[in-house]
């Protein structure tokens, strides 16, 4: 099964580091939260990625496309002008990289990536959030719920949009940033048929989280797996420090690799 990773944002709130990179470059104790992300997948055996680029996209091409030479030692014969790569420690991903445009706004992103799927489900998350989810349990949850779409639905603190979710787990509607309440929001680690496309117009400015997912939800077609545990985005300074310590300090939730 892929996994499509939005990666194409500016992240204007984190323009401390944004200006130089684009978000998911940021990096977390020496590695981009794009790699963090990616790891959480890989752990479960999912390793067939598409990246939705934007910003500075050439930045993550030049990463992944040098990924190799970073990860190994190397024996460099000048007069041979020979490579020898040793000790390697690279990951077992193929990536696809697609320029999805400057100012594209989320759900045109996923719909210019449509031809690089199949008829098949596939995954979808954001390139700047970090969860210690179970991705085997959120497919069977998805696969059981017989809807097109499952959202990883989160309890963060206040400051995002709640989710209307019912007792059967089906989201029937969205609200804009309730005043004092601390609902289910949309934590990303999505599911999704190859029917949502039917819901994503033509353009640039067409929103995944706006009449995309509304639409979706209305026609009963959108289920919430609901994740307890750890989620955690990076849209501030403040927010990659929270991260970085909890990795120098072992106490990352998301890491559930071994080095």
């Amino acid at each position: 099964m892929k996994v499509v990773i939005l990666a194409g944002g500016m992240g204007t709130r984190l323009s401390e580091e944004t200006l130089l990179k684009p978000k998911p470059m940021v990096e977390i104790c020496g590695k981009p939260i794009l790699w963090h992300i990616m790891k959480i997948y890989s752990s479960f055996g999912f390793n067939d990625f598409i990246i939705c680029l934007g910003y500075k996209g050439y930045m993550i091409k030049e990463y992944f496309y040098h990924y190799y030479l970073y990860q190994s030692d190397i024996a460099i014969d000048l007069k041979n002008n020979a490579i020898e790569y040793i000790n390697s420690k690279s990951e077992p991903w193929k990536i696809t990289l697609v320029d999805t445009g400057l100012n594209t706004l989320t759900g045109s992103r996923i719909k210019k990536i449509k031809s690089f799927l199949k008829d098949e489900t596939f995954m979808l998350t954001y390139g700047d959030g970090v969860a210690d989810i179970d991705i085997n349990k959120l497919i069977d949850f998805h696969k059981k719920s017989g809807k097109i779409a499952t959202l990883t639905a989160v309890k963060p603190l206040g400051r995002f949009g709640a989710l209307n979710i019912d007792n059967a787990s089906e989201v029937k509607s969205f609200r804009e940033k309730p005043d004092g309440e601390a609902g289910w929001i949309n934590g990303g680690f999505f599911v999704l048929e190859k029917e949502i496309f039917n819901y994503i117009g033509e353009g640039e400015n067409i929103s995944w989280e706006g009449e995309p997912l509304e639409k979706i939800a209305k026609d009963n077609g959108l289920s919430a797996y609901k994740h307890e545990g750890f989620w955690k985005p990076m849209d501030t300074l403040r927010e990659k420090n929270e991260l970085e310590n909890l990795y120098i300090n072992n106490k990352a939730p998301w890491k559930i690799w071994k080095d």
